[in-house]
């Protein structure tokens, strides 16, 4: 059982619905175990600028349902520094912290898990928030459920336009690295095609597709790209197509970042609860170097290792499978 007194908390990276629930529950779970909670602003960058302040319970009231995040977040280059982390140690132990609480995605725990071997008295441990839903060691990340039903609601709309002027639209979504927000989307609205950046789709393929729809009689058509696609985003695809259909009205949106805002769904804010009371048990226990995540409805802990082996992170075979089946 460890003895530490005080500890801190941080959002870094991209923001993602349910980050802020998360904040809450750690505040709240460290103050109910009589434990200090110091918040950070601007992620890592406020490691290094000194930015921090003690929270209360009513630190956090009113916060469940906002998106975004409380504690503000930035990308911090000086962090990736042995200098930059140098003064972030220095100033946690001027605070006396004595653990760290992240919330991010691969590019904030490798800061901390990096940060954590350099420095092992700063006991970390991180909590998954990124829409990408692209770590080992949980199931769900925070803010891709939200996401995803941002994208699906979006989807929705555009199918009534679609059917109603016999139009092609090519929607491009978020997911560089991956396609778990399109593959959900896609097969949620009936997509006609999901361009992934885990599997190569051949432009002809594509074609063939479409123009098999187009002969069954289909009044319109949506194809779901992945940022992360091969063939580059949303306008690249639709062009090289454009050359071959020429029956269709083809028109392109961009969701960008209307995926990463909204207010969290019911599923990210009892997960981020969870999560976020999960963390501070994990350090109140003696762990540290790992992740809090969800694995079929339990909470565990993973080592951030083993959260970082993204060539680890597969899309689930049978949705992947079904794509070409339902879409007929």
């Amino acid at each position: 059982m460890s003895k530490i007194k005080k500890i801190a908390v941080l959002t870094s990276g991209g923001d993602a619905p349910g980050m802020n629930p998360c904040i809450r529950a750690v505040v709240r779970t460290a103050i109910y175990h009589k434990l200090d909670v110091v918040g950070i602003r601007q992620g890592y960058q406020g490691l290094i600028d000194n930015n921090m302040y003690d929270m209360s319970p009513r630190s956090v009231s009113n916060i469940l349902d906002l998106g975004g995040t409380i504690l503000k977040t930035a990308r911090c280059l000086p962090f990736r520094t042995d200098e930059g982390m140098e003064i972030a140690y220095n100033n946690l132990k001027a605070q006396g912290i004595e653990a760290l609480v992240v919330i991010g995605g691969d590019g904030t725990f490798t800061g901390a898990l990096r940060f954590s071997k350099k420095y092992p008295d700063i006991a970390v441990m991180g909590v998954p928030g990124t829409i990408d839903n692209d770590l080992c060691g949980t199931d769900y990340t925070l803010g891709f459920d939200t996401a995803t039903n941002t994208v699906i609601e979006a989807l929705d709309k555009i199918r009534d336009t679609a059917d109603a002027h016999d139009r092609l639209f090519f929607i491009e979504v978020m997911g560089r690295d991956s396609g778990c927000i399109a593959l959900r989307a896609g097969i949620s609205c009936g997509a006609e095609a999901i361009l992934l950046p885990e599997k190569e789709t051949a432009i002809h393929e594509l074609i063939a597709s479409l123009k098999a729809g187009e002969h069954n009689k289909k009044s319109s058509s949506i194809v779901i790209v992945a940022e992360g696609d091969k063939h580059g985003g949303a306008y690249d695809v639709a062009q090289m197509v454009k050359e071959e259909i020429k029956n269709y009205d083809v028109k392109v949106t961009i969701l960008g970042h209307l995926q990463r805002g909204g207010s969290p769904s019911a599923f990210d804010r009892i997960l981020g609860s969870r999560l976020g009371y999960a963390a501070v048990l994990g350090l109140i226990n003696g762990e540290t170097q790992k992740m809090a995540g969800l694995k079929g409805n339990s909470v565990r802990l993973t080592s951030l290792e083993e959260a970082l082996m993204v060539h680890e992170y597969k899309l689930e075979e049978d949705l992947m499978q079904m794509v070409e089946i339902l879409s007929i």
